[in-house]
């Protein structure tokens, strides 16, 4: 059961994820968390870095869709400068919203990688779903909401249970 919550790889941040390899490995869409894994949880926009990042990903020709718990306002707000589609109260970790995403980025669940920070809606989510997970560390944790703080216990649980297990798989660093 556990394994539900097991993510394919591990990296610090966005920016540590190698984008070339994952292309080479057949990937061609890429669904994005929002809050703590391109920006903090308080942050309206994307900084110059992720400006540069988000770029560096469309440039190399993958498809992007963000894919957010949180409400219409916060994600619009965010996406749509920057042309990315969303999907907003995904109530993460159902299938639906991840099913949407899949369709919109017209696209199989090989073919697509899901990017966030959290296990219990993210990892497992796509885990659920066939599809890839990278799990990043959260960016401003200090900035989260009690319901997600309470996820962090039982993810820190998994975490430990997982390793002790020699399950989890080793963070990528470029």
């Amino acid at each position: 059961m556990l394994e539900w919550l097991l993510p394919h790889q591990v990296a610090g941040t966005i920016y540590d994820i190698d984008l070339e390899k994952l292309q080479a490995e057949g990937i061609s869409g890429i669904i994005c968390d929002l809050d703590n894994t391109l920006v903090g949880a308080r942050v309206p926009s994307a900084t110059p870095e992720l400006a540069e990042w988000l770029a560096q990903v469309r440039s190399l020709g993958f498809r992007i869709i963000i894919v957010s718990n949180n409400r219409r306002a916060r994600v619009s707000r965010f996406a749509e400068p920057h042309g990315i589609p969303y999907i907003f109260s995904a109530r993460k970790p159902v299938s639906t919203s991840f099913r949407k995403a899949l369709d919109l980025l017209g696209l199989a669940p090989e073919q697509t990688v899901v990017i966030g920070d959290q296990m219990l809606t993210d990892v497992l989510g796509a885990n659920r779903m066939g599809l890839r997970a990278i799990l990043v560390k959260p960016i401003a944790p200090a900035d989260e909401s009690v319901f997600t703080r309470v996820n962090r216990l039982i993810e820190r649980a998994a975490h430990r249970r997982l390793t002790r297990k020699g399950l989890w798989p080793k963070e990528d660093r470029q």
